[in-house]
């Protein structure tokens, strides 16, 4: 698989994404799930000719969608994944999404239960930014990951790096590649997992049964 260069692309916006581009294997079947404006989707069907749909919850998010050329229906994933068969995509991908889904288990279950894989990226809650905001201020973190205050944030269940990989758990998820990367947006190795749960900004995992 022919990797991304995630530092020269100025094209698009979000590193976490070009990660992601990086773990999926051309010309598969994939399903993005919470897909905004489509841009991972229009990433993945340049890069890696993949067969792409989304679901995604705002109107505004389908019809960016929709412009593009993108397969893209409206839907709310706490609730309609239950709805696709077993194993009918190669992954099933949650990019920035998870800490705003109602029922974040039940999501990643689902998940994997229609994907071959899943691919999950989320900003890490345990950076030591977000501790220093709580312990020195007192108050709600407003970071660049998390841009928002806690009176008009969309996320509602914020998780750090040993947070998600205890859902993993229990969820009987295999940790395929564990990808976590520092306010640079530079990939974090060889690092013990509370080193990276305390300087990594953001994550991206991919997963299986």
């Amino acid at each position: 698989m022919t990797p991304i260069d995630i530092h020269s692309r100025a094209d698009v916006k979000r590193i976490d994404l070009l990660v992601i581009a990086g773990l999926v294997a051309p010309g598969s079947r994939v399903l993005d799930v919470g897909c905004g404006d489509g841009e991972l989707l229009a990433l993945l069907q340049k890069e890696r000719r993949v067969e792409g749909r989304g679901i995604e919850l705002s109107q505004a998010g389908v019809n960016e969608s929709l412009a593009r050329g993108l397969s893209v229906i409206q839907g709310d994933a706490d609730t309609d994944l239950v709805d696709y068969p077993d194993a009918c995509f190669d992954y099933v991908i949650l990019s920035d999404t998870i800490q705003a889904m109602v029922r974040p288990k039940q999501v990643l279950t689902e998940m994997l239960r229609i994907g071959r894989k899943a691919i999950v990226s989320f900003p890490n809650f345990g950076h030591w930014t977000v501790r220093a905001s709580l312990g020195f201020k007192g108050r709600m973190p407003v970071t660049e990951n998390l841009p928002y205050s806690w009176y008009d944030t969309p996320n509602i269940h914020f998780c750090t790096l040993r947070d998600f990989t205890g859902l993993c758990g229990e969820v009987g998820a295999k940790i395929e590649t564990p990808i976590v990367l520092d306010a640079g947006g530079r990939r974090m190795t060889s690092a013990p997992w509370w080193f990276w749960n305390l300087l990594g900004q953001q994550a991206v995992f991919l997963l299986s049964r």
